[in-house]
């Protein structure tokens, strides 16, 4: 660091207590200690509302249900960063805070988890498969109509001890969190993203930093990963002008190689009966920009008309 205040400063980092987000948390840790090595992070745990509610259905969540009092906290002082999944975080800013890094990216895929181990294309008809994400319900429901999506709720660890039980036959999860928790060998089948595409920031985390706090937006910018980020906020410009939060089934995911940016997103109709898909490119220069481009293609294109019909129906 070259403020010398910033030697050996504590470095307080606000993040949940699920199992999860202490996984993720440790992550952000590693690679703070790492890049910043006069500074010593210490994380600092919080409920959330999204974790205090455990019956609500996630499909009735909006984004920001799992990050509202931990940014909160930040706003107030009680923490100088706050560590999020990026997919948890709200397109739109909130005020006085802004993102400190965006780190390497995990794994963006979803993947599928069943009884049968098999892959979603063998599944047999009438199979049950556990989620909260409209994303998810729509995307099996255009690729295998014939299997029932059922709701879900809980960590981690919750979804997958109810595989063969309760009602489900089988999960639908993200890749990255099974990867961090070391479950991997539990995974039946990885998605095809250009088929079933992830959530915006999928696999990704975000560390948020107060915008008046330029000590703590020099520690965090040593962490930051430069094509994770640029492919992070062209997905949630996308996410931004498409609008939708998490209740309605949009998606993009963006890579980076190169210093060539590419983009693929999709809309449905809840039931998946009908799924739009547009495709964009640029450089990296302004991730941004391309993520709004592309939004406004896709809606032009006949999402809009989708979109409408599904938050009519929320």
């Amino acid at each position: 660091m070259s403020d010398a205040g910033t030697r050996h400063r504590p470095f307080r980092i606000g993040t949940r207590s699920s199992p999860l987000a202490r996984a993720q948390a440790a992550e952000v840790v590693a690679t703070v200690r790492e890049k910043a090595p006069d500074v010593v992070p210490e994380l600092v745990m919080f409920g959330t509302q999204g974790d205090r509610d455990k019956l609500s259905p996630l499909s009735s969540m909006e984004r920001g249900m799992f990050v509202r009092e931990i940014d909160q906290a930040l706003l107030d002082g009680q923490v100088d960063a706050a560590v999020h999944s990026a997919k948890d975080l709200p397109a739109d800013p909130v005020d006085g805070l802004t993102i400190g890094a965006i780190f390497k990216r995990r794994d963006p895929r979803d993947v599928l988890i069943n009884r049968w181990q098999a892959t979603l294309a063998d599944l047999p008809a009438g199979a049950r498969l556990g989620t909260g994400s409209p994303r998810r319900v729509a995307l099996l429901g255009n690729l295998r109509p014939d299997v029932k999506a059922v709701p879900i709720r809980g960590n981690v660890g919750t979804r997958l001890s109810k595989v063969g039980s309760d009602g489900y036959d089988g999960v639908v999860v993200a890749a990255a969190g099974l990867l961090r928790l070391g479950l991997a060998d539990q995974i039946n089948e990885y998605l095809d993203p250009d088929v079933f595409t992830p959530d915006v920031g999928q696999g990704a985390l975000i560390l948020q930093v107060r915008a008046n706090d330029p000590v703590a937006a020099e520690i965090t910018a040593t962490a930051n990963h430069p094509e994770t980020r640029a492919a992070v906020l062209a997905e949630r410009a996308f996410l931004r002008t498409i609008g939708g939060g998490c209740v309605v089934p949009v998606a993009a995911y963006a890579k980076v190689a190169d210093g060539h940016l590419t983009i693929s997103a999709m809309a449905a109709s809840p039931d998946g009966g009908r799924v739009y898909r547009e495709f964009g490119e640029s450089d990296i220069s302004d991730p941004e920009a391309t993520g709004t481009a592309l939004a406004e293609k896709l809606l032009a294109s006949g999402a809009a008309a989708i979109l409408a019909i599904s938050e009519d129906s929320q």
